[in-house]
């Protein structure tokens, strides 16, 4: 926390302070403005509005920081940024790269800060062991779920229920973590879909085909024109659930509010449509009929394939957090492919000492000359430094580090050599 406060208060202009948790945002933010730093939280569990209040806020310069989740970002491009610093570890490269590249897009120098210590490296070990449980608290959680919204077997497909999911996990003994990720495994295995952010929009799927649609339309001449109305009004309604806004359906058919909320909610008693109204709870759909448990599996694709690749991501994250002899810029780069990439000479391992004693850049720089001379012809190592075009001590101390930790051979005459070359 010093070292956070340290670094914005030397700092200048405006900057992100990235954390994992919601209610972690709310508490550096306090922190910082008792050290009269101008600062707010954002996180996706805020009402729209707000979040809006407080992102423009910080896009007019009226807040310093913003202490937010990984929610916030997305579509930002704020060109004088300052800062940028991670309080807790991402759980991917992918995630720390796009979200410390909103630093400097004005081409100004801004910094950016990854924070770690040895709990940072436990728990985003447990992040991956809580992201997948156990295939039978899978299926407990599904049986459990099921009788929670009072389900039998064979029963149940298309209903859309209202899901608290604190009040169930207390009720069945849960932790919430498990359920939550459980019930994310279970929707992308296609048993359920859990909507959480259902506060923004209501939802609309048309169950029937346009064929059947079509004929109910001619046999209900009332509901024929409120179904054309929604039909023009929104496209894509057969396929897959749709953002709608009663409102807006009202003023363009001049109705009241109540008699669109009515009329969808007589769509969906008749199975003509899935039907979810603008609410704050989060939602269930059953997307088939209850199962017994011991049909509920995960596929290799959906649950092992995923656990490993993120337990990968994991990892190289903590490689990166511990990684103290690679210029960061091109351990990143070369993460993402792009290799022979030369060295920042600003980043903290740049700056900092290589263990030959010699200032880290200064070593890539004269050891990639050694390699590069090497790799065409072995020489003495006089002749080696006058055509380093460094400073003799400096090149004669690269090239003895190099020597003495098999990075090049010495031949028989005395002459040095790549490593892959032979006498």
């Amino acid at each position: 926390m010093g070292y956070l406060t340290d670094t914005i208060q030397k700092s200048k202009g405006t900057g992100i302070v990235y954390v994992r948790s919601r209610k972690k945002t709310r508490e550096i933010a306090q922190m910082l403005q008792q050290q009269k730093i101008s600062a707010d939280y954002y996180h996706a569990g805020l009402a729209p509005d707000l979040r809006s209040q407080k992102q423009d806020k910080w896009m007019n310069g009226e807040i310093r920081v913003i202490v937010a989740t990984n929610a916030f970002g997305m579509g930002i491009d704020k060109p004088d940024v300052r800062f940028v610093i991670h309080l807790d570890l991402p759980d991917s490269l992918e995630a720390y790269f796009q979200e410390a590249g909103r630093g400097g897009r004005d081409g100004k120098k801004s910094v950016a800060v990854l924070l770690y210590n040895n709990s940072d490296k436990r728990r985003l070990h447990k992040m991956v062991t809580d992201s997948f449980p156990a295939i039978d608290i899978i299926r407990s959680v599904y049986n459990s779920v099921s009788n929670y919204l009072m389900i039998a077997i064979g029963s149940g497909k298309g209903g859309i229920f209202s899901f608290r999911i604190e009040d169930f996990s207390k009720r069945f003994g849960f932790q919430i973590n498990a359920v939550y990720h459980s019930l994310k495994l279970l929707e992308r295995q296609g048993y359920i879909s859990y909507i959480e952010n259902v506060d923004n929009y209501s939802r609309i799927l048309f169950t029937v085909r346009r064929d059947d649609l079509y004929k109910i339309q001619l046999s209900n001449a009332a509901l024929d024109t409120f179904i054309k109305l929604v039909l023009r009004s929104y496209t894509g309604v057969f396929t897959d659930f749709m953002n709608i806004d009663e409102a807006l359906l009202a003023r363009r058919s001049n109705l009241t509010g109540d008699f669109v909320y009515q009329q969808l909610k007589l769509l969906a008693q008749m199975n003509i449509i899935n039907y979810i109204p603008q609410k704050k709870t989060p939602v269930i759909v059953l997307e088939t009929e209850r199962l017994d448990i011991q049909r509920i599996n995960m596929s290799a694709e959906i649950y092992q394939n995923r656990k490993v690749k993120y337990q990968l991501q994991v990892d190289s994250v903590i490689d990166y957090a511990l990684n103290d002899h690679t210029c960061r810029s091109v351990a990143l780069l070369a993460y993402f492919g792009q290799y022979g990439s030369e060295p920042c000479g600003s980043c903290d391992v740049c700056k900092g000492d290589h263990e030959s004693g010699i200032r880290f850049a200064d070593f890539s720089r004269i050891s990639a000359k050694i390699t590069n001379i090497l790799s065409a012809e072995s020489c003495p190592i006089e002749e080696l430094v006058k055509r380093i075009g460094e400073a003799e001590p400096v090149a004669v101390k690269v090239s003895r580090w190099l020597l003495d930790n098999g990075k090049i051979k010495s031949g028989l005459n005395g002459e040095l050599m790549n490593d892959s070359r032979t006498q």
